[in-house]
């Protein structure tokens, strides 16, 4: 068995706070092959089930957007099943469904990812359906157009109801603007109507290839008979035509600034308050997951203890960590009356002050632990999840002690260290970036206590100025 590796990282922020393991469990055996051509497979035989997970993922995703085109990638990644090979769109999804598989596409900030399930006997229809996806993509000119005008439609409805998806996308828009993690994943209105058909045609010329793909299957197969097989398909397939950027970590926000978006007549204000936070190679993860949990974590978190519990300011609130390849996002999310917006936001930062001032006794701190610990068995059992394991590790350069030594660093965690951490990671009141949605005309004078107000309208097509 060889060690994950090389790699750039893709999709890991869905796992840098779950990959957190209790202790005892490690990851099983698994069948590593790298092709000529840079294409990778991850195999694990697990019998116990007869059922195959898969995970495909293809370094890029949305840091490959070109500018004034965000949303691309997303595009393409759900034209993927829009029909592929022989199969129309129809008939793609007619034969997935037949056998009660599922295969689903989609981008993340550094990825094109596929993922899927299905019975063990359609070991070979997997197969088939995988290279006729990335090798044959239909990309029908008439599914593009109407699955661009749904993602545009779909961005205006949220504007103009329920934003508290949107409350991110500004967020991080506006936190790094031009650097590669301001791009809004799914798009913007502006950037999704400037893309063509004739765009996606390239993207896939230019970004998807055998260089940056990696399959993961785990189930009940045979694994060399499967080697064999997956190395048939993709010996020969070539090498996308661009390399992927480089991506230059992003600095930090010193001072304060703040993005009011304007949506008349709201009663409600939807705030995002963060900074650059770290990457998912920083090294004590453990620590960090920690302190997260305790601050806004879970349920039972001192963010929605004060915020939510005990002052009635909100129905939900949480902190965010978003950990790709560099140092991505840290934010307090939440919502609140209109009214109250500014008394929900002063608690959130004394909060966080008082997270870097006070960190957490111990007690709080073995019941984070004991929570960490108690999450992760769970999500490493099927074989989908294993399968997409594998293939986030190797993404991202990591190896195996990623997950195998992660209970015993939860378990040991100290709580001088945690402290030590939430003062290296965790930003200081003074260095903050507020993104507020809501009514304006309420909310101006209000809010420029805060910092430098710059205002947009929600009806604007972009998520930041």
């Amino acid at each position: 068995m060889k060690s994950l590796r090389n790699g750039v990282f893709a999709c890991v922020a869905c796992l840098a706070g779950t990959l957190a393991n209790a202790q005892g469990v490690t990851l099983p055996e698994y069948h590593y092959v790298e092709l000529d051509n840079g294409a990778v497979f991850i195999l694990h035989e697990k019998r116990d089930v007869p059922l195959i997970g898969v995970q495909v993922l293809i370094s890029g995703g949305a840091v490959t957007d070109a500018e004034g085109k965000a949303g691309l990638s997303s595009l393409f990644a759900s034209m993927l099943e829009k029909g592929a090979g022989e199969r129309d769109a129809a008939s793609f999804a007619e034969t997935v469904a037949g056998v009660g598989g599922s295969l689903s596409a989609s981008a993340g900030l550094e990825a094109v990812s596929i993922s899927g399930e299905f019975l063990a006997r359609d070991a070979d229809l997997v197969i088939e359906l995988l290279v006729d996806m990335l090798r044959a993509p239909a990309l029908d000119r008439g599914e593009f157009s109407k699955l661009r005008g749904r993602q545009i439609d779909l961005l205006a409805a949220a504007k103009d109801g329920d934003p508290r998806p949107l409350t991110s996308i500004y967020g991080k828009a506006y936190l790094f603007g031009d650097h590669p993690y301001g791009t809004p994943i799914g798009g913007n209105e502006a950037s999704l109507a400037a893309v063509s058909h004739r765009d996606l045609l390239a993207y896939y010329d230019d970004f998807i290839g055998a260089d940056r793909l990696i399959i993961s299957l785990a189930g009940d197969f045979d694994a060399a008979e499967m080697i064999n097989k997956l190395t048939a398909a993709f010996v020969d397939w070539r090498p996308a035509a661009e390399a992927l950027p480089e991506i230059e970590a992003p600095t930090p926000d010193v001072g304060r600034r703040v993005l009011l978006v304007d949506k008349p007549g709201a009663t409600q204000s939807y705030f995002w308050i963060g900074n650059v936070g770290v990457s998912v190679h920083y090294p004590q993860r453990a620590e960090l997951n920690i302190a997260n949990t305790l601050f806004g974590g879970r349920f039972t978190s001192l963010l929605v203890d004060e915020m939510r519990s005990k002052a009635g300011l909100t129905y939900g609130v949480r902190s965010s960590l978003q950990r790709p390849s560099q140092p991505g996002s840290f934010a307090i999310v939440s919502y609140t009356k209109t009214d109250t917006t500014v008394v929900a936001i002063d608690l959130a930062i004394e909060l966080l002050a008082r997270l870097r001032d006070e960190g957490f006794d111990d007690e709080l701190i073995t019941s984070g632990k004991n929570y960490i610990l108690g999450q992760f068995p769970p999500r490493l059992e099927t074989a989908g999840q294993l399968a997409n394991q594998f293939a986030a590790l190797q993404a991202a350069g990591l190896d195996e002690s990623f997950v195998n030594d992660y209970g015993a660093a939860v378990a040991g965690a100290a709580s001088e260290d945690i402290r030590a951490v939430i003062a290296d990671v965790y930003p200081q009141v003074d260095n903050l970036v507020f993104v507020i949605i809501g009514d304006a005309e309420q909310l101006r004078d209000a809010v420029s206590k805060y910092g430098p107000v710059t205002e947009i309208s929600i009806a604007d097509p972009r998520f930041r100025p």
